[in-house]
């Protein structure tokens, strides 16, 4: 039985293997579910052959899909071979680029595109939105340019307008072969990158087909030499911000073949391209619990390789995550969770990447049968774009995985809801519960509470003991506690067994558990030597106790029954301390990593209706108003309204960037003051905020602890251990038996009356259980967390928060150090730092100028506007300015507005003692104002003005040099000048004109902290190398640079180059600390080896960082590297105590000194062991005593020494480029700016103070190029 289409004869043909059908109604149920399919054009089904013939449109519908539908059939499915073509002869087709007026969003693209698809005679259809075109390839024996025309311009509302422009037949013309070039691409970090240089490129004219490939860094474009060329193709893919140059020895690849040929290979080609497409390597992030060291991270590792179809995997302890990257044609996340818990350990899946997939979770209420679910899953499986639907009517949850180009989470609702049942949200917080750890603490706690109740008591009578027997060898007796109650059994030892089987069998059964999961798979760690030691120890204790009261014995033996309770105390404590240091390692990241996820918006639905929905809820199109001072939800484009942004959030810049129509806006950042309409182009995990936390989340899955020191130690410790244990056993027994003289000499209470064989045999016994007591790695367990916990003490003391092991294990290690600048080397907010009056003092004084400016400022969003008006209040000692009216703000212009009531401002005496002088125009006056420079010059020609007038009202303008011209009056060449100097400085210059005159500059810029000069030498002094990094322009970044001190610069970076820079680093050998504060830092904190946050920052940096600066303080960067090394120094110590005691103790305990005398009871093993341990927490306590040096100390230090550098000595970098920019070449193209015309609105920051450089807004264009970094 078959279903045929009229398009049959245009499509492709592909066969696939069906197993599992075993009578005719299988047979109907695949044709009629395949059938249903959009783009497939006929289905054969063959019971006898159990194969399916299937035709297919290859531009609407893959063969992979197709077999992927038959499998959610319940059937095995499998392809058979590639498709072959069934269209006509590519010589009948024809190309025509259409002209469609009246589109205006992608509704439009999909009704245009719906409608022709469907035609017969259509080949293909691309609608792009931008250009305004429609690119057809049709049968022109089948269809008429006039016939299209008039399908496209009925499409309701019937607002299309088509034109139709010369078109060719260029496909049968053999004239101009296609051309192939190979273009080498640097700076590809992802598969994203990937998708948009191959979707750039693959939309400009002449381009056939692109391939990019990532691991080979190069991409393969075929092209119509007629329309393009090489160098075109490679500057465009240079424009996106990626280094690109035409490889060396096929530039320019001719293939002179038959057009027929070249695209019926091309169509070939991306038939198998889709086929490879499905079977890439994806990868899934797995939360895995009950590890408890390296080991278990190494079992996880390897036995997961050793199964077909997993490429790689890395485990990260402390976070209890694994990234497995896998092959999905043999392999699904739940059949990986299933791997892990075979091998003992917990495992749910917690992400799965795949591209443009989206998944959404919905409770859904009404469901009555196994019908109601039925219904659901197979309308949202026919619905377009749903590629999964699991539907469960126990838990009344939907679990759907879509395409978002095609579908949206609101569509989904929707379906559902029209079919009659209630549906509502449930909001995705699983991610943050599986990193709580709040289980393993929880368990780890009782076991150690659990345990200290026994193990007090049995400290207690083992300190008793020693007192005791001490006493009663020196003055004869026995002790009390040594007397029977029954034969054999003593007062002391009943106690120590009440005491100890509680422990044994009930604080201890986690680590049972753990061992054995371990020894399962042939793994020996930590765990497995407690429990060999505290079982061997109880039950030869027990078994020894037995066979004395079984015996009658008069003397009750010595067991170790004080050895268990021990162990499992301090163990159970170190791995309590150990999950709550996990717990806060990532108490911050899901506390602000959506900082809009309960913001709702307004977004209007296709009949222009305002509807309010959840941000989860916003899909891919939607038009979202955005009201003054609410946070953008999405990303998108602004599409209606004019605003500032407040962007800092992402970019780590201050200052607002204005947003009109076209602009692109960034979820997560603040509307200021506009009220905007933005068309939603990345929802969800799409939008850059998201793709940055994810970043951090992966660079921090790569980092193990440094516990796993210990525990690789304790891998080789345990077999060896285990060995000796055995050695001493079989030596003893073969001393015993050839000389028991010796065995008998050293026996405690050895009684004639007890055989020969049993001495022997407990004597070699005990000496066993004695080595594996005093080789018990509790103080190996505790050497690093004791230490950690102590340092990590001491550095919150001192304003440093280190959170865990390996950051102070890192820190001392340190070859370089990445300062970002704003909010980490400047304060991070602007500041007023110098005001040049223009006008003569006598007519226009200070106080005048700075009152009316403050109070035309006070009305001002801007940061620039709020600083100056700040400024003014303290100067004037006041917080109430006069009265502003009729004010006006021009975004990237500057202000205009009416100012009085300023005299009672006046009339006060005035807080700053200004100095008089009748010359004040020959000769500049300086003032020194709250750290500003204010000197009062005559650059503006004499000029009559009613400024100085008791005018009560002034007219005031405050902007940039455009915004004067604008109404009118004039910047002289000094007064241009003044403003270069400073603008020159990275410093914004803004120009004050009262009444018409213009009569006072002012100067306001991020300025450098105090200490930054100090702290950069300081770990310049150290050997470290130290550099600075940021999204400013080159200009600003160079002149802080030279305050500080920092000799190299790398200016105008996206975030994802600041991670490149610092690979680049880590690839020369170096160890690299990175330091910041915003959330454009935080990929490059969480990828460097060492991650330092300012503590005034923004939380996801903070949490990407291993270490906070709670003070702010640039110098604990240096305090934090001091600590590292004592930190370091006292674990290594730690350690060596440690390993002194097992080194010495056990060769004791073995017997080995037996011939000089010197023998260890088994009461002395469990001694040594405690002491072991009671010496490492004694020795990690002494880090209590580091004291943080003093800032005057360091400034000593560098008495002698120059803390800043000129220009000359700064090297300063531009984006990705490896290439000093030399600061003369820099200033001599400023020059050339300058001469060509300083008032272009395209000069970097000197004509726009009110709004972001040019350098900041192609910096924002390359972040939305590069798929949303």
């Amino acid at each position: 039985m078959s279903k045929l289409s009229p398009l049959s004869n245009l499509a492709n043909e592909v066969k696939i293997r069906v197993q599992g059908m075993t009578c005719q109604s299988c047979v109907r149920s695949i044709e009629e579910r395949i059938g249903s399919l959009e783009g497939v054009v006929g289905v054969q089904v063959s019971l006898s052959d159990k194969e399916a013939s299937l035709r297919f449109n290859p531009g609407t519908v893959t063969p992979e899909v197709l077999r992927k539908h038959i499998e959610d059939m319940g059937f095995d499915a499998s392809l058979m071979a590639l498709p072959s073509q069934l269209q006509p002869s590519v010589t009948d087709w024809s190309d025509v680029t259409l002209g469609v007026e009246g589109m205006h969003c992608g509704s439009c693209v999909k009704n245009i595109t719906e409608t022709l698809s469907g035609v017969v005679g259509v080949n293909s259809v691309f609608v792009s939105l931008e250009k305004g075109t429609v690119d057809l390839r049709f049968d022109p024996s089948l269809l008429t340019l006039e016939t299209v025309k008039g399908l496209l311009e009925e499409i309701p509302p019937g607002n299309f307008r088509v034109s139709i422009p010369g078109w060719n037949s260029r496909l049968n013309s053999a004239s101009i072969p296609p051309q192939t070039v190979t273009i080498r691409i640097e700076g590809m970090t992802c598969s994203s990158y990937v998708q948009a240089i191959e979707g750039m490129v693959s939309q400009r004219a002449g381009v056939y087909a692109i391939k990019v490939c990532l691991q080979e860094k190069k991409g393969i474009v075929t092209f119509d030499s007629s329309v393009t060329c090489p160098e075109e193709l490679r500057s465009a893919i240079e424009d996106m911000g990626f280094e690109a140059w035409l490889d060396q020895g096929c530039e320019y690849i001719s293939e002179y073949i038959t057009h027929t040929s070249f695209l019926q290979r091309l169509e070939t080609n991306t038939l198998y391209m889709y086929l490879l497409k499905d079977r890439e390597t994806r990868k899934c992030f797995v939360h895995v619990t009950g590890m408890t060291c390296a080991s278990c991270v190494t079992n996880i590792e390897k036995n997961l390789l050793k199964h077909k179809g997993i490429k790689s995997v890395l485990v990260a302890l402390m976070a209890g995550k694994a990234e497995v990257k896998y092959d999905p044609g043999l392999l699904d996340p739940p059949q990986i969770i299933r791997l892990i818990s075979r091998l003992g350990f917990g495992a749910s899946v917690m992400e799965e990447s795949t591209l443009h997939d989206g998944v959404l979770d919905l409770s859904v209420t009404g469901m009555t049968c196994a019908s109601c679910v039925h219904n659901i899953e197979s309308m949202l499986l026919r619905t377009k774009g749903i590629l999964e639907a699991s539907v469960a009517l126990a838990t009344n949850k939907a679990h759907v995985k879509f395409d978002s180009d095609l579908v949206g989470s609101r569509d989904i609702v929707r379906i559902i809801e029209g079919l009659g049942f209630g549906v509502s949200l449930i909001k995705n917080e699983g991610l943050n519960n599986t990193l709580d750890h709040q289980e393993e603490i929880r368990q780890w706690k009782h076991s150690f509470l659990f345990s200290l109740v026994f193990g007090i008591p049995v400290m207690g009578l083992m300190i008793y003991m020693m007192v005791m027997d001490s006493q009663h060898k020196e003055h004869g007796g026995s002790m009390p506690v040594d007397q029977n109650i029954l034969p054999g059994l003593s007062i002391i030892n009943l106690a120590f067994f009440l005491l100890c089987t509680p422990v044994q069998f009930l604080g201890g059964r986690y680590f049972y558990i753990q061992a054995y999961r371990s020894l399962r798979h042939g793994v020996a760690n930590m765990d497995v030597l407690i429990v060999l030691a505290t079982t061997i120890a109880y039950v030869y204790s027990f078994i020894v106790l037995i066979v004395a009261m079984i015996e009658g014995a008069k003397q009750s033996p010595l067991t170790f029954f004080d050895t268990p309770p021990m162990l499992f105390v301090f163990i159970a404590l170190g791995r309590w301390l150990e999950h709550v240091a996990k717990v806060k390692k990532h108490t911050v990241k899901f506390k602000k990593k959506n900082p809009y996820t309960m913001f709702f918006t307004v977004t209007f639905d296709q009949l222009n209706v305002e509807e309010q929905v959840s941000v989860e809820l916003v899909q891919r199109g939607d038009v979202v108003k955005v009201a003054p001072g609410g946070k953008f939800p999405v990303d998108g484009k602004v599409i209606e309204g004019t605003s500032m942004a407040d962007e800092s959030l992402i970019t780590g810049e201050p200052m607002p960037v204005i947003k009109k129509p076209g602009s692109c806006v960034i979820a997560g950042s603040i509307n200021a003051h506009g009220a905007l309409l933005v068309e939603a182009t990345h929802v969800g995990a799409e939008t850059t905020l998201s793709q940055i936390v994810k970043l951090v989340e992966e660079a921090q899955t790569s980092k193990a602890p440094i516990q796993q020191l210990a525990d690789k130690l304790s891998g080789y410790f345990v077999p060896f251990i285990v060995v000796i244990s055995v050695l001493t056993v079989v030596a003893w027994l073969i001393i015993g038996f050839l000389d028991f003289d010796v065995v008998a000499k050293h026996f405690p209470g050895f009684n004639q009356n007890i055989p020969r064989t049993e001495v022997i045999v407990r004597f070699a016994f005990q000496a066993s259980i004695t080595v594996l007591s005093i080789a018990c790695p509790c103080s190996l367990g505790l050497a690093t967390p004791t230490a950690v916990m102590v340092g990590t003490g001491v550095g919150a003391q001192n304003g440093i928060l280190i959170k865990g092991g390996e950051p102070l294990e890192m820190a001392h290690k340190v070859g370089a150090v990445m300062f970002d600048k704003t909010g980490t080397i400047t304060n991070g907010v602007p500041q007023v730092t110098r005001v040049l009056v223009l006008w003569d003092r006598a007519r226009l004084p200070l106080r005048k100028v700075l009152a009316v400016v403050g109070t035309a400022e006070a009305s001002s969003e801007h940061p620039l506007g709020m600083a100056v008006a700040k400024h003014c209040k303290e100067e004037l000692g006041t917080e109430t300015l006069g009265y502003c009216h009729d004010f006006q703000a021009v975004p990237g212009c500057g202000i205009s507005c009416k100012v009085s009531n300023i005299e009672d401002l006046l009339q006060d005496s005035p807080k700053t003692q200004e100095t008089n002088t009748s010359a004040a125009k020959q000769t500049p006056l300086l003032v020194t104002l709250q750290g500003a420079t204010t000197d009062e010059s005559s650059l503006v020609a004499d000029t009559e003005t009613n400024s100085g007038s008791d005018s009560p009202s002034y007219s005031v303008l405050i902007g940039n040099r455009q915004w004067m011209m604008r109404n009118g009056l004039e910047v002289t060449a000094d007064v241009d000048d003044a403003m270069n100097s400073h603008e020159t400085k990275g410093q914004t210059a803004i120009l004050v004109a009262i009444d018409g005159v213009l009569c006072a500059m002012l100067a306001v810029a991020d300025t450098v902290k105090e200490e930054s000069a100090l702290a950069v030498h300081t770990l310049s002094s150290m050997g470290i190398e130290v550099f600075m990094i940021t999204g400013d322009n080159r200009r600003t970044a160079q002149a802080i640079a030279t305050q500080v001190g920092i000799s190299k610069v790398f200016a105008e970076v996206l975030p994802s180059h600041k991670v490149a820079k610092v690979q680049e680093l880590q690839e020369q050998g170096l160890k690299v600390a990175m330091v910041g504060d915003g959330v454009n830092d935080s990929p490059a904190l969480a990828h460097a080896d060492l991650g330092i946050a300012i503590g005034t920052g923004m939380d996801v940096a903070i949490e990407a960082a291993d270490i906070v600066l709670i003070r702010n303080d640039l110098m604990d960067v240096v305090a934090s590297i001091e600590l590292s090394k004592k930190t370091v120094q006292r674990i290594r110590i730690n350690f060596v105590f440690a390993l002194i005691y097992n080194l010495l103790g056990i060769p004791i305990a073995a017997g080995v000194f037996m011939p000089v005398g010197l023998v260890l009871q088994p009461w002395m093993g469990s001694a040594a062991m405690a002491a072991s341990s009671v010496s490492v927490v004694l020795s990690s306590l002494l880090l209590r005593l580091y004291k943080k040096t003093s800032v005057e100390e360091y400034e000593s230090r560098a008495q002698s020494h120059r803390l800043s550098l000129s220009p000359s000595q700064v090297s300063t970098y531009v984006g990705l480029e490896t290439r000093r920019c030399s600061p003369h070449s820099f200033h001599r193209g400023l020059d050339r700016h300058r001469r060509s015309g300083s008032g272009s609105s395209t000069h970097p920051s000197t004509t726009q103070p009110y709004s972001t450089s040019g350098r900041n807004i192609v910096f924002l264009n390359r972040l939305e190029t590069l798929n949303r970094f």
